[in-house]
């Protein structure tokens, strides 16, 4: 008798640590399933979408770190204002420029995508300015005159 009390005693020992563990596992995936939600919530969320405009530098403010770029849509002058930061290429053909090389009235074409609201710009391409065509006409008054 005092054999089977003994056993018996031994597996519920038994089981109330397996008890006791379980709950411990259970109340450890509790406390990780809302870390695992966010994880899954940031995977689902679509890249940022790279959009780009194509315009004229209306303004640069240099202290915000900012570029005004206008377009016209449809007869319409439309603003963007995109944020440089330092992951932003600034390009005019192979060379590297930075937002102090951006002018106002100058061509630009920049990437951005939109985060936490803000137009963040990806790349800034400057346009070169065209070449004036004085050269030419003085050309041919010079040959005329010959």
């Amino acid at each position: 008798m005092k054999r089977v009390a003994a056993i018996i005693v031994s597996f519920l020992f038994v089981l109330s640590f397996a008890g006791l563990s379980l709950a411990t596992e259970k109340a450890m995936e509790k406390k990780e399933a809302p870390a695992k939600m966010e994880e899954k919530a940031m995977e689902k969320k679509a890249p940022a979408k790279v959009k780009q405009v194509t315009g004229e530098v209306k303004a640069v403010d240099t202290k915000a770190m900012t570029i005004t770029v206008s377009k016209m849509v449809k007869g319409k002058a439309e603003e963007t204002v995109v944020s440089v930061d330092d992951k932003t290429k600034i390009m005019m053909g192979k060379e590297k420029k930075t937002l102090v090389d951006v002018k106002v009235g100058g061509k630009v074409t920049v990437k951005y995508s939109e985060v936490e609201g803000k137009n963040v710009a990806k790349s800034v391409m400057i346009k070169e300015a065209e070449k004036k065509m004085e050269e030419k006409p003085m050309e041919k008054k010079s040959m005329e005159k010959k």
